[in-house]
């Protein structure tokens, strides 16, 4: 079977010197909007996807914690490439909502974290679990992304 372009797109960048830094720059510039919480890809695998985000006064809000859309967008980008990476080859999808919780607030550095099991790529709906927590582990949002899986065209 063939390898996931995404995963062997990201395994060429791991051998390079900074490759972690430069894959996830690259990922960024898939969609522009990713670029501004200049995310760092920490973990990429079929159906799990973590992305950085560090504190930094251009994610924080009036209050100097981390701005919930700044967080937002990182757990849309850490879905978007867990999907990449993770939806057989037959499949495509696109977001169809999403729904989160801000439960505590985010003072400190952000991990994104999307995952969905397995055997839920099918046709249909498929909820993906996201998560942010802060860096003693901490939920800071938490929801759901909701995607919209059909057979891709012949």
């Amino acid at each position: 079977m063939q390898q996931n372009k995404v995963l062997a797109l990201q395994q060429k960048f791991l051998r390079l010197p900074f490759g972690k830094q430069l894959f996830s720059a690259f990922a960024a510039r898939k969609a522009p909007y990713f670029a501004s919480v200049s995310p760092l890809v920490e973990t990429l695998e079929p159906n799990r996807c973590e992305i950085l985000v560090k504190k930094r006064k251009r994610v924080q809000n009036h209050l100097g914690t981390m701005h919930i859309i700044a967080i937002a967008n990182g757990l849309e980008m850490a879905m978007g490439f867990m999907a990449e990476a993770s939806i057989p080859p037959h499949l495509r999808w696109i977001p169809k909502g999403m729904e989160l919780s801000y439960p505590n607030k985010g003072k400190t550095d952000i991990l994104c974290t999307a995952t969905v099991a397995a055997e839920d790529w099918k046709e249909g709906d498929l909820s993906v679990k996201v998560v942010a927590t802060d860096t003693s582990g901490t939920p800071i949002v938490a929801g759901t992304i909701l995607l919209w899986i059909t057979k891709r065209p012949t």
